[in-house]
């Protein structure tokens, strides 16, 4: 990004895929306002030009709250990086309406209450960033609800690069394959999940073996610096656009 030093607010930030991309925002010197329902203690490690906020992304107000506190700490807003979420396998047997609500409701409706409040206060320049997935691009077993979830953060990022376009604001996702997080092995962990409940590891390894170009899963850091550039001038004819990060899972 430029040498100015800009403000972030970024959801799901203390944990897994959130916690990589606070951290190398910092560590590029910019203010992360981090937010999620409970704090983890990241924002007092990194320091200055980090803060907690706690939020519930379901709630519109709590994002409008979210930017409140950031134009009070630097006075502006110039990226907001929706990256709230959460996976987990079910088959079509097993969902029921509270499944379905706190899935979409987090991973859906979450991110387009970001957007809308994003939408609301960033000015010409600024970004929106949404943590989709490469499950937002094609369908897998047992994963009806979160596919069309991320399915929808796809298109709603379309949609809205489209509406925000000339007010010069650029709306893109990033789409992860499988990254190490507490929050994936828990989910791995589940019987219904594509391990049926065996060895992760040996999964994760046998996925990257034969799936991957490169023969290995991405980071927590590589899907950070996709956002960062994303955010920066350098992408600044980038709008409407959802890139795999994914070692080459789905080319596209």
């Amino acid at each position: 990004m430029s040498k100015k030093q800009k403000t972030i607010i970024l959801t799901g930030g203390t944990k897994g895929i959130g916690e990589s991309i606070a951290r190398y925002f910092h560590n590029q010197g910019h203010k992360v306002l981090i937010s999620a329902r409970s704090d983890s203690g990241l924002a007092k490690t990194l320091g200055l030009g980090a803060k907690f906020v706690a939020a519930d992304v379901r709630k519109l107000k709590d994002h409008r709250r979210l930017i409140s506190k950031a134009i009070e700490w630097t006075g502006g807003v110039d990226v907001y990086i929706n990256n709230a979420g959460f996976s987990a396998w079910r088959p079509i047997e097993d969902v029921d309406q509270a499944f379905w609500d706190e899935m979409i409701e987090t991973n859906l409706a979450g991110t387009y209450w970001g957007c809308k409040a994003a939408a609301e206060v960033l000015k010409a320049g600024g970004a929106i960033i949404n943590v989709a997935s490469i499950a937002g691009k094609r369908g897998s077993a047992n994963n009806s609800v979160y596919c069309a979830s991320k399915f929808g953060v796809i298109g709603l990022t379309q949609a809205l690069a489209k509406e925000l376009g000339p007010k010069g604001i650029r709306v893109n996702a990033v789409c992860p394959v499988y990254v190490k997080s507490e929050g994936l092995m828990a989910a791995l962990a589940d019987k219904r999940s594509p391990t049926g409940g065996r060895d992760i590891g040996v999964y994760l390894d046998k996925f990257a073996e034969e799936a991957a170009a490169l023969k290995r899963l991405p980071t927590g850091e590589e899907v950070a610096a996709m956002c960062y550039f994303l955010a920066s001038e350098a992408a600044s004819a980038v709008t409407g656009q959802s890139i795999n990060v994914d070692c080459g899972v789905l080319p596209s």
